[in-house]
């Protein structure tokens, strides 16, 4: 079972890819909509992925990637946005993500094959 926390600075997106993820099997342990929020909540629920926009409005989900990763916690990151793809083929391995989903490709299937796949970094 996947346990995820989905990190967004949209609520109508956040409703739209929790819904979307439960259908598909993902259980969605909670949503966040700012570094501070999603800090509390990986740390307090522990899920299994995290996804993060790459843009959290003023805040940077790039940065929270990186403090999430510092803090030891155990899940499987993974970037989300609505940036053309290719702007994050390159991301460096210090950043401790397992890859990069456009938000119009996000499905319970996408997650599953980062988390099970090869770090694509």
């Amino acid at each position: 079972m996947i346990s995820c926390l989905i990190v967004d600075d949209s609520v109508p997106y956040l409703q739209v890819a929790s819904r979307s993820l439960r259908r598909g099997g993902v259980t969605v342990v909670g949503t966040a909509s700012t570094v501070e929020g999603a800090l509390r909540q990986a740390h307090n629920l522990r899920p299994n992925v995290v996804l993060i926009d790459v843009m959290l409005g003023s805040q940077s989900g790039l940065d929270l990637a990186q403090r999430l990763a510092e803090t030891g916690l155990e899940s499987t990151l993974i970037l989300i946005s609505t940036h053309d793809p290719a702007d994050f083929a390159e991301l460096p391995a210090e950043m401790h993500v397992a890859g990069f989903v456009p938000k119009s490709k996000l499905s319970a299937d996408a997650i599953r094959r980062l988390v099970s796949g090869p770090r694509d970094t």
